[in-house]
């Protein structure tokens, strides 16, 4: 199933998004990248999605696709269901059929927040929203087909494209003086570009059979920046880095309980994952949550200068 000169041929689907994007970079020399938007290949269409897949035959697929709009999904359950849940199975399936890896991201929202410390891969899931649940039946569907699968639970993705909490901080910062935020739920804010790295350092190392067979490492890890923070620290750390690299004027931060901001769905108050599994299993950590910060800003202030 390899492509040309060699390389191995995979498929991104969820190219436009903030982590398909990081994934098409990382892959782009070291692999021959064939990047769906989910404009070209809709997943709620179950047909067309194993046609593709068949059609091109890749030996990996890197899911970065998902129905992401965790308030909207408590009224729209079919159609996140129809991407979060369905789509995963399918492509297991078609996965499992090619003898290819299929590699999938979930999310912390799997998890009702209750807990104390960082949450294990063993932990027993509880989601509290829509959006969670969703996402929970896409990882059951994975296990129940089995093969060479990969599913990563990240929490608080963020990057210099698409649409997330550092970019709508920034567009806020510029069009207000004062921001309230909450401050009493608990993550890990990870980059875009940390995910796809160390996606890629895993995916090639499966590869080069470096981890051995599928038995001994497929399955579900946590794979996030260290550290954490409150969604109040991440906006703090982000206006600390604007001033300086944005030279952009930073609003009057104001910390509130999630009572002061109610959402149709239910948030955990701890989104923080252990990472223990992943490094054990991989050798593979992501860099600290400051300093992916740090790349970011600095990759937005290039493009600013630029």
């Amino acid at each position: 199933m390899s492509g040309r000169d060699g390389l191995p041929r995979v498929l991104i689907l969820g190219a436009a998004g903030q982590v398909g994007v990081e994934l098409q970079r990382s892959f782009a020399d070291r692999a021959e990248v064939t990047a769906l938007t989910r404009q070209e290949l809709d997943l709620s269409a179950a047909e067309k999605v194993r046609a593709a897949v068949r059609q091109i035959a890749p030996e990996v697929i890197l899911n970065a696709s998902a129905y992401t709009a965790v308030d909207r999904a408590e009224s729209e359950r079919e159609a996140a269901m129809a991407i979060n849940g369905h789509a995963p199975r399918i492509l297991a399936e078609e996965a499992l059929r090619l003898k290819a890896l299929l590699v999938h991201y979930s999310t912390d929202y799997v998890f009702d927040g209750s807990r104390q410390g960082p949450w294990t891969e063993t932990d027993t899931p509880h989601p509290l929203s829509v959006y969670g649940a969703t996402k929970l039946a896409g990882e059951e569907a994975m296990r129940q087909v089995g093969g060479r699968y990969l599913i990563f639970r990240t929490s608080w993705v963020y990057g210099p494209h698409g649409k997330n909490f550092l970019l709508t901080m920034l567009r806020l910062g510029r069009e207000r003086e004062r921001l309230s935020i909450v401050d009493d739920q608990f993550g890990a804010p990870t980059s875009s570009r940390e995910l796809a790295q160390a996606t890629q350092a895993i995916v090639l190392g499966i590869l080069a059979g470096k981890y051995g067979q599928a038995e001994t490492w497929a399955g579900c890890y946590h794979m996030t920046c260290s550290g954490a923070t409150s969604w109040y620290g991440f906006a703090e750390a982000i206006f600390k880095r604007t001033a300086v690299r944005l030279e952009q004027p930073s609003p009057v931060l104001t910390p509130i309980p999630s009572s002061m901001y109610p959402t149709p769905a239910r948030r955990p108050r701890n989104s923080v994952l252990s990472n223990e599994l992943l490094a054990a299993r991989f050798g593979v950590r992501l860099s600290a949550w400051q300093s992916a910060l740090d790349e970011v800003m600095v990759e937005l202030a290039a493009e600013v200068g630029g």
